[in-house]
């Protein structure tokens, strides 16, 4: 019986649509600034896909897009520009940075509640002890999957293949505060083939087109393919080998229209979580 395909692109619709109707009854527009930095293809169409989600949910929204070559100094001065706009929420600086800029003291300098992406040490913390003031957007896009779809990662194994700081390890932080056993591997792993196919939840995030196939996953297994890639072909594609997998698994994320709409609807989310956080402070 093949896996039931979790709809991720139909749940963002509804989550932003929940999120526009909240943004409307505020007494102003949440705002989301986005900064990009030298012209890489896939991070523009990231940037104009969150211009897009901005305009569905009703929120203000600026871009900024600056040269390749800037100086870490002019992209730090606009971020403490941001931080002190009182009609800017959320500002998010587009990764990867060109070589030369120091990416850790960008995400250091932006004010940790206007942290939308969930980056700075603070934020961290917070997900750390078990007292978010935002979810990192894709791992808590893929909690809001379990939740819509009544998977609960209480009292299952849990494995998240990938140890990055953006997916992998506050995948594995939400599926341990949701009371799942959580096993990460990474490229030292060893046995990560037998790691993988005992887990009752299994999320890859790698970044390595075929490397999850059926032999690795375990029969009713949920499958949760955080990865965009490319094959030979060009065509976009996760890690997961999905027609074979989706045969022995219970339900499956497919890529595209999986987890990538999700994480562009929880920075919705957290932006509009800014906004209200400042309004009632203000």
């Amino acid at each position: 019986m093949s896996a039931i395909r979790i709809d991720g692109k139909g749940l963002a619709a509804r989550l932003k649509a929940q999120v526009r109707a909240e943004a409307e009854s505020m007494r102003r527009k949440p705002g989301l600034a986005v900064i990009l930095v030298g012209e890489d293809p896939a991070s523009r169409v990231y940037v104009t896909s969150k211009r897009r989600d901005c305009e569905e949910c009703g929120f203000y929204s600026e871009e900024y897009a600056l040269p390749a070559a800037s100086a870490q100094k002019e992209l730090l001065d606009l971020v403490a520009k941001l931080n002190g706009r009182e009609d800017i929420d959320g500002i998010l600086v587009q990764l990867p940075l060109p070589r030369g800029l120091d990416e850790r003291e960008v995400l250091l300098a932006i004010d940790p509640g206007k942290d939308v992406d969930c980056f700075h040490p603070y934020n961290v913390g917070q997900l750390t002890i078990g007292t978010p003031v935002f979810q990192p957007c894709t791992p808590g896009g893929v909690m809001e999957m379990l939740r819509e779809y009544g998977i609960d990662p209480a009292e299952k194994r849990c494995v998240v293949l990938g140890r990055s700081n953006i997916v992998g390890k506050p995948m594995a932080l939400l599926l341990l505060h949701a009371n799942g056993t959580v096993a990460v591997c990474h490229s030292k792993t060893p046995d990560l083939e037998e790691l993988a196919a005992s887990a009752d939840i299994l999320v890859s995030a790698v970044g390595r087109t075929g490397l999850v196939t059926a032999d690795m996953v375990k029969e009713g297994a949920v499958v949760i393919d955080v990865a965009m890639n490319r094959n030979m072909e060009g065509k976009l594609c996760g890690d997961v080998c999905f027609e074979e997998v989706s045969q022995k698994a219970s339900y499956i994320t497919p890529v595209p229209g999986g987890v990538g709409p999700m994480t562009r609807a929880m920075l919705m989310k957290n932006t509009l979580a800014a906004a209200k956080l400042h309004q009632r402070i203000r």
